[in-house]
């Protein structure tokens, strides 16, 4: 066999190689339910759950535990799953930016001792646009039609 033959069989079994390592860190979509399943099984592959945060009449979060004083790296909230399934949910990083205004999370994680432990929270905020758009389009005169 020629070098150049050899050598391009490595590179492709390079590419084999990190395409599966890739492949099986990849996580899935699933609720929380299914979350405790897999925690239950023993197995602490890292998912992602979608969700809405616990709010009262007044737009307030509830459950939302965070002391930048006392613990910065300690912030922890109640999500509700797509299956209306309530869960704690603990990061251990500072609180997101924004994340009062969310209107939909998505976390990525496991489930730890009945509680899910988040390693990234995505949110989801409502569009800054949308608001101002719907207020120019308000001032317009209305032309008649003919």
């Amino acid at each position: 066999m020629k070098k150049t033959h050899i050598i391009g069989i490595i590179i492709i079994a390079l590419a084999i190689g990190i395409i599966m390592t890739t492949a099986g860190d990849a996580s899935t979509y699933v609720s929380f339910s299914e979350a405790i399943e897999l925690a239950e099984d023993g197995n602490n592959k890292k998912v992602h759950v979608v969700g809405r945060l616990k709010k009262d009449e007044q737009g307030h979060i509830l459950g939302m535990q965070y002391d930048p004083l006392k613990d910065p790296n300690y912030f922890s909230f109640i999500l509700s799953d797509t299956n209306k399934l309530e869960q704690r949910v603990v990061y251990f990083n500072p609180k997101p930016q924004d994340f009062e205004r969310s209107e939909q999370v998505v976390i990525t994680g496991n489930m730890k001792n009945d509680v899910f432990i988040a390693d990234k929270i995505l949110l989801k905020c409502p569009s800054k646009y949308t608001e101002n758009e719907i207020k120019a389009g308000e001032g317009k005169p209305k032309t008649a039609s003919l």
